[in-house]
């Protein structure tokens, strides 16, 4: 499994942003999710989509009603749409996707995910 994340760059604060994660090497996904990494600060769960339950969403308490994942399973892709956007989401994003079938279970931890992208970065000016 390869997964390419693209659509990073410099935005101004309240600006949006489109993150995109393409997957190739498999035709199911248990658990498809965003995380990210600050400067000096641990990788940290944003979003995930869970295929197991009918593709319901999860989110991150500091982004959710800012951020939204939706997924396209004909293209094995997944979006991070990033709306209103704050200093504080500087960071990594990293798309990361979990195979079996207890990665949906622990969808908000590192361990869940097999397969991760190489990270695009997304910079918040104030």
């Amino acid at each position: 499994v390869q997964l390419q994340a693209s659509g990073g760059g410099l935005v101004q604060a309240g600006e949006s942003l489109r993150l995109s994660c393409a997957a190739s090497g498999r035709t199911f996904y248990y658990v498809m999710g965003w995380f990210r990494q600050a400067p000096g600060k641990e990788r940290e769960f944003v979003a995930a989509i869970i295929n197991r339950s009918g593709g319901s969403t999860r989110y991150a308490a500091s982004v959710k009603g800012r951020f939204t994942i939706s997924k396209d399973n004909a293209k094995s892709t997944w979006s991070l749409q990033m709306n209103s956007l704050k200093p504080e989401d500087t960071a990594i994003y990293y798309c990361a996707t979990g195979l079996r079938g207890d990665s949906a279970s622990y969808y908000y931890q590192i361990p869940s995910y097999d397969y991760w992208g190489q990270g695009t970065l997304v910079t918040v000016s104030s």
